[in-house]
């Protein structure tokens, strides 16, 4: 006879912490032998989590006092357009396998989507397990990673700059001052507080190493995250606010050029990085990074800085999306001449349609509103794609985090 079980969802606390961290690594088959390799034992993942989980908010289906499936949402800001959002950071998505296909996780990011409304958190990020899972949820791309691996001999020649390079501790506060620099003045960027700067550095060894791009004025412009190991100068992350500082970066790994053999690294751009080198034949790999949603459509769009214009513009719309209803149905959504930007419902009809997704990806930057009108994820008039286009500004989101 099989068991009736009786679930209850209810929010997971510390008291639940070692159960929490037992379902992430079943579900994300996490072995003893990946822990011992970057050095790290089943109670110091504990402790890491523990302050993590005191700020989430988490939501679990339990089976008696067994937490079966779970999904945490991390308070977290981000910049849009020198804009700043509070965002809700997706994440430890989990069931255990006997208890799938029973509807749960869509009632927990249900719960999640609207505990994060309710906190104002008007925008959610996640890294997706599955693209086409949190497609149908609401989710979708917004950032990409590029791979890139660059022999010795392609490394770019070293040229004058009137600031110097400083290896410093990976967790020092010199390194945080310099991304609060740099995420500020960052379209997509995390603004990094405690909570997000333990899970940027949690998975990471203890030889991971970082040097800073200091200017003229001793203000930190850049730095680098950077591991050296069989003969490869491994690149986790390099940011920098101008062009200056991406040169003296790199004058500091060609230095290495004795050493190495060749660089391998992350850029979180749409830049690819072979135009800026001299031997520009090097290998690059771009793939999807970062996906987000719109939680809150009306209370997003009126933080949204559109460009100002002359004229006020206006488009009636109809809405859809998959699991929030107040995000659903007809809508107006005007601009004003000064770029802001509102959202009202209306009974008017219309043959205009968008749906959530396309809203996130447009309205961040990632798909300019021609490509996704010509690709079928816009309905509208040629008149309001030239709108749309002349409204947002371009620039494609930056998003180098992991949690």
């Amino acid at each position: 006879m099989i068991r009736k079980r009786e679930l209850k969802m209810k929010p997971v606390g510390l008291e639940h912490l070692e159960q929490y961290n037992q379902l992430l690594r079943y579900v994300f088959q996490v072995t003893d032998q990946d822990l011992q390799e970057i050095g790290w034992e089943e109670k110091e993942i504990i402790r890491a989590k523990s302050p993590t989980l005191k700020k989430a908010d988490v939501s679990g289906w339990f089976d008696g006092e067994k937490l079966i499936s779970q999904v945490a949402v991390y308070p977290m800001k981000v910049r849009i357009f020198n804009r700043t959002y509070d965002m809700g950071g997706l994440t430890g998505v989990g069931t255990y396998p006997e208890y799938a296909n029973q509807g749960l996780m869509h009632k927990l990011l249900y719960q999640s989507l609207k505990n994060m409304k309710e906190r104002k958190q008007t925008i959610s990020y996640l890294y997706p397990y599955s693209i086409p899972y949190y497609r149908r949820k609401g989710w979708e791309i917004i950032s990409d990673r590029i791979a890139y691996e660059i022999n010795d001999y392609q490394l770019p020649k070293i040229k004058q700059v009137s600031g110097d390079v400083e290896r410093v501790d990976a967790d020092s506060e010199e390194v945080k001052k310099a991304y609060e620099r740099f995420a500020l003045q960052t379209h997509g960027a995390l603004l990094r507080d405690d909570l997000a700067w333990n899970e940027y550095w949690l998975w990471d060894s203890d030889d991971l190493m970082a040097a800073i791009y200091y200017n003229a004025k001793n203000e930190p412009d850049g730095y680098i995250f950077y591991w050296i190991k069989e003969e490869i100068f491994h690149i986790k992350d390099m940011i920098f606010i101008n062009e200056e500082a991406r040169t003296g970066l790199w004058n500091f790994i060609s230095a290495h050029f004795s050493m190495i053999t060749k660089v391998k690294g992350y850029t979180y751009t749409d830049e690819p990085l072979a135009f800026l080198l001299e031997d520009a034949d090097i290998k690059e790999t771009i793939s999807p990074y970062f996906m987000a949603r719109i939680v809150d459509l009306e209370g997003f769009i009126e933080q949204y800085p559109f460009k100002p214009d002359t004229i006020k513009r206006e488009w009636i719309f109809k809405m859809d999306d998959p699991l929030l209803s107040w995000n659903q149905g007809n809508l107006i959504f005007t601009i004003d001449a000064d770029g802001k930007g509102k959202v009202t419902r209306t009974s008017k009809q219309t043959d205009d349609k968008i749906d959530i997704q396309t809203m996130a990806t447009m309205l961040l930057g990632y798909k300019r509103p021609d490509y996704l009108y010509k690709i079928g994820r816009i309905s509208c008039s040629h008149e309001t794609v030239d709108m749309l286009e002349d409204s947002i500004e371009q620039q494609t989101p930056y998003f180098s985090d992991y949690f």
